[in-house]
């Protein structure tokens, strides 16, 4: 089973969310990264963009597949791993740590709330 995080919130499209104050973390999950292989490029939200709750912003691609990732929350992104750009393998390697893909200032925390806790993602991911 892939590594899950209790103290993190998770998405259906499996990206994980660190709520630091009114800042959020984003990542793929390990799942996620497992599930599409080596990591050879990854396309960050520009700082400054304003994303809708579930609107697709950035990208990673495997030796597998390219795949969209999704704004767990509405809100304006304030930075983006520019490590990344050259070591997209940093997402398979730590995807919790170094390879976060973007951070941003979410319009409702509370939205949060509504995400899934460890327990019930790792359901999600069984019965997927």
């Amino acid at each position: 089973m892939s590594e899950i995080p209790a103290d993190l919130r998770y998405s259906k499209s499996h990206e994980w969310v660190r709520a630091e104050g009114d800042l959020v973390i984003v990542g793929i999950t390990d799942h996620a990264q497992a599930a599409l292989g080596d990591m050879v490029y990854v396309e960050t939200p520009e700082t400054g963009d304003r994303l809708k709750a579930e609107e697709a912003c950035a990208v990673v691609e495997s030796v597998k597949a390219a795949s969209d990732i999704y704004s767990p929350t509405s809100g304006e992104i304030v930075d983006s791993n520019s490590n990344l750009v050259d070591n997209p393998e940093l997402v398979n390697d730590d995807p919790y740590g170094d390879g976060w893909i973007f951070q941003m200032r979410t319009d409702n925390a509370s939205a949060l709330e509504e995400l899934m806790d460890a327990e019930a993602y790792e359901t999600f991911c069984e019965e997927e």
